[in-house]
């Protein structure tokens, strides 16, 4: 038990009704989870209300309530506290009730588009092959030290990003890499936490159904370096146009990486294969497993961040060759056909373009290059036509698809991608809604040499529609079609 007032740190009170000095469980923002002598902290979100469930969360057993609006009706024996913004609140109070995790150890945040969780992940590998103990909270995965937790947001809620931070500060954890998305931002769940640095990656077009315009997706992500401690770093990619917009107000010391352009860390690609790529790195050459321009924006990103917080450079440069793509990110397998299928998470235009340019780079052009690919349901539908005309224009054959339709139609979705695809593409391009059966057209499509794109779902291995989530792994699909053309 913790008093409450010991929680309430750093959180701006307006009112205040009954004790703050009453003795609490656990915090809760879902009314379900109540027992008793829980803090119900009630949180407007896009969906729910949770004003609404104030009585109910009483009615389980909750001591006290924190909300944006006091009710009409006040129960007695029961702590009313009201905030300006309970989501902030929940962020402060989630950091205090376990201890401000994120002090003990160094806590750095990945943003951007597109590279986070590759940037996290490879940095969690490079760091335990290093020979540190090291936490990740990504999309793919969480991981306190050796121990794995499945992810299910980017960005987990405040609650959980402390009580992972906790378990972690608790294992003896040193360093943990995060991606930060701009929802996790924007919904303060990133709040309260103190960061030793920031990496961005880049800024495309992406989540506009949640955020109106570019310009508030990028403020949103500013926030987050306008936010940084002048103890932390800020590192960004000075090749996109929004990189020195990141550091315009940041108290962090600032330094930057770029492929195109002068930077701090400076990489050059040397050779680009499909079994990997040759870099320099400021001076120095390095062989990374990994493929494409994309990738050496990822390894300086990864570099530059481990020489900030202190490794060795040229231990550093020997990891960085020893590092395994992540799962869902341009992973690739070769058939005893010679097909290679990709299999890669691009659900954005910028991100499906580079993956696309990255295989032309290095296809000789003799060969077909069959992408399959579809569009979120319930999600940004702005993007659908231009991911169309990107993929019809970039690739041989085009296969439209689902993707995780969820509460919308597959048929309507396709066909606001096909909107994209412009007249002299149209031959090129043929739709199925079922997603099995594209891959599976795909692969019968296929010559040796040939290479098939999967693009949208990467990691997930799962299909969301009306709903009901179903078991669905592009990898093990493709994978199990391309063994069956080898009977």
């Amino acid at each position: 038990m913790i008093a409450l007032k010991d929680i309430l740190y750093k959180v701006t009170l307006n009112a205040v009704s009954g004790s703050t000095f009453v003795d609490i469980n656990e915090i809760h923002f879902d009314s379900r989870n109540i027992i008793q002598n829980d803090v119900f902290v009630a949180i407007k979100g896009t969906h729910v209300d949770g004003h609404d469930y104030i009585d109910k969360a009483i009615e389980k057993g909750a001591i006290a309530v924190i909300c944006e609006t006091l009710p009409l009706n006040l129960k007695n024996n029961i702590t009313y506290i009201e905030v300006d913004n309970a989501a902030k609140a929940l962020a402060y109070m989630a950091s205090n009730y376990f201890g401000v995790p994120s002090e003990n150890l160094k806590l750095v945040g990945v943003t951007g588009t597109n590279g986070k969780t590759t940037v996290a992940s490879l940095l969690y590998q490079l760091f335990k092959k290093a020979g540190f103990k090291v936490g990740l909270l990504s999309t793919v995965k969480v991981m306190v030290d050796n121990k794995e937790y499945k992810a299910t947001h980017t960005t987990p809620d405040s609650l959980s990003i402390n009580k992972y931070l906790k378990e972690m500060s608790d294992e003896g954890v040193e360093f943990c890499f995060m991606e930060v998305s701009s929802h996790g931002i924007h919904q303060y769940r990133t709040e309260g936490l103190h960061f030793e640095g920031g990496i961005f990656t880049n800024l495309t077009h992406d989540h506009l159904d949640y955020h109106n315009t570019f310009a508030e997706y990028r403020d949103v992500k500013k926030s987050f370096f306008d936010n940084l401690p002048s103890t932390a770093f800020a590192l960004v990619n000075v090749d996109d146009k929004n990189g020195l917009v990141m550091l315009q107000n940041t108290k962090a010391r600032k330094f930057t990486y770029a492929l195109k352009t002068y930077a701090d860390y400076r990489v050059q690609i040397l050779e680009n294969e499909l079994r990997g790529l040759l870099l320099k790195i400021n001076d120095s050459e390095v062989w990374t497993k990994l493929i494409g321009n994309f990738n050496a924006y990822n390894m300086i990103a990864i570099y530059g961040t481990a020489d900030l917080l202190g490794l060795n450079k040229d231990e550093s440069l020997q990891l960085i060759s020893t590092l395994e793509s992540v799962s869902g990110r341009f992973q690739y397998l070769i058939s005893d056909e010679k097909i290679t299928a990709i299999v890669d998470y691009a659900h954005t235009p910028d991100a499906l373009k580079n993956v696309l340019e990255t295989i032309n780079n290095i296809r000789t052009k003799n060969e077909e290059l069959i992408t399959v690919f579809g569009c979120g349901g319930d999600r940004d539908k702005t993007k659908r036509p231009t991911m169309g005309n990107i993929a019809s224009t970039l690739s041989t054959k085009v296969i439209i698809t689902s993707d995780n339709p969820r509460s919308e139609e597959p048929d309507a979705i396709i066909s606001e991608i096909e909107k994209g695809v412009e007249p002299q593409n149209i031959k090129k391009v043929i739709s199925i809604v079922d997603r099995k059966q594209a891959i599976k057209t795909a692969c019968q499509l296929a010559k040796p040499n040939d290479i098939i794109l999967i693009a949208g779902k990467g990691h997930e291995t799962y299909q969301e529609i009306k709903g009901q989530r179903s078991d669905f792994d592009d990898y093990k699909i493709v994978q199990e079609f391309l063994k069956q053309l080898q009977k």
